[in-house]
C-alpha cells in the first residue's frame, strides 16, 4: 500500500497505519527461515570452481519515509537474510552510497553452488526492505585458471587459484570486462606477449589485489575484475598506467566502474534512511 493513501485518507489513517505495520511485522516474521547449514568452506575438490557475484541495489526514496519502527524490523530482517547466508557462501557488504548515481550498497558473494544464490535472492524479494529494492546491476562469473600466468609464478599467484579469498581491504573497485574478438583470433605467443607486459605492470602494483572471474556464457562480460586495496589512489595510477600498455587497444568495455567501501551489513541498512 503506497504512501501517498494515507495523505488522501485522513480520518482513517491511524488505523490503516496499524494495520501496515501488523502486515509487515508477520511478513519479517515469516520471510526469514532457519540458517542454513552447508559450509562456505566444505571440503571440495581441488578443481572445484567457485560461483562469483556482484550484485548492487538501490533503495526507493519511498523507503525513507516510512515509520522508524518498521524501517528499524526491515533492517533487521534484511540482516539476518545475509547471515543466513553466511554458511552457504561468503558474503561481503559493500557501500556505494555518495560514490556512484543509483547504487547504494552491494554484495559480493562467493560460493560453489548456484543454488544458494537463488535462494538468497529470493528471500530478499520476499523481505519488506525487498519491496523498496532495484537491483541495477548485477555481475555473474566463475573462478578459473588463467592461462596467461605460467611465466609469472609466485605465492597465491592470481590468475592461479580456483578459490576466491576475499581480504578485508577498505576498497574494492569492480567492473566487467569485454575483449575484441580479434584478440582471441592473434596467435596464443602474441597474447602472451602483450600480456606479459600487462602482468609486470600489475606487479608494481603488490598492494592492489586482483580477482579476475570469468562469464563467457554465462554473462554479457566477458570477465568480472574486482581489486581490493587499501587506498584509491594505488588503484588509480595503476589503471592510468595500463590504459598505456598494448592490450588497452583490444578492449572493448570496461565499463560501469563501481568504487564501493567495505562496510558492515548494519552500517550500510542505516545509511538508507
Amino acid at each position: 500500500m503506497s504512501i501517498w493513501i494515507f495523505a488522501s485518507v485522513v480520518a482513517t489513517k491511524i488505523s490503516l497505519t496499524a494495520w501496515i505495520v501488523r502486515d509487515i511485522e508477520s511478513s519479517i516474521m515469516t520471510t526469514v527461515t532457519a540458517p542454513e547449514t552447508q559450509p562456505a568452506s566444505e571440503a571440495r575438490g581441488a578443481n572445484a570452481r567457485q560461483f562469483v557475484n556482484f550484485m548492487f541495489f538501490s533503495v526507493d526514496r519511498a523507503f525513507r519515509a516510512l515509520p522508524e519502527d518498521v524501517k528499524a524490523q526491515a533492517r533487521r530482517e534484511f540482516a539476518d537474510i545475509v547471515t543466513k547466508y553466511q554458511g552457504p557462501m561468503f558474503v561481503l557488504p559493500y557501500s556505494t552510497v555518495g560514490l556512484k548515481a543509483g547504487v547504494d550498497f552491494m554484495l559480493w558473494r562467493i560460493g560453489f553452488d548456484i543454488e544458494p544464490f537463488q535462494r538468497m535472492a529470493a528471500d530478499i524479494n520476499r523481505s519488506t526492505l525487498g519491496r523498496y529494492l532495484d537491483v541495477p546491476q548485477s555481475f555473474l562469473a566463475m573462478t578459473k585458471h588463467s592461462q596467461y600466468v605460467e611465466e609469472h609464478v609466485h605465492e597465491g599467484q592470481e590468475g592461479r587459484r580456483l578459490r576466491i579469498v576475499p581480504g578485508k581491504r577498505p576498497y574494492l573497485f569492480v567492473y566487467p570486462f569485454v575483449k575484441t574478438r580479434d584478440w582471441y583470433l592473434l596467435p596464443m605467443s602474441e597474447r602472451q606477449r602483450i600480456m606479459n607486459e600487462h602482468i609486470a605492470i600489475g606487479h608494481k602494483y603488490p598492494r592492489v589485489k586482483i580477482n579476475t572471474t570469468y562469464s563467457f556464457g554465462l554473462d554479457d562480460q566477458d570477465f568480472v575484475v574486482a581489486f581490493e586495496s587499501d587506498t584509491a589512489d594505488e588503484f588509480l595510477d595503476l589503471v592510468q598506467e595500463l590504459r598505456e600498455t598494448e592490450s588497452s587497444k583490444y578492449t572493448v568495455r570496461d565499463t560501469p566502474m563501481y568504487t564501493c567501501r567495505r562496510s558492515t551489513m548494519e552500517e550500510i541498512l542505516e545509511s538508507l534512511g
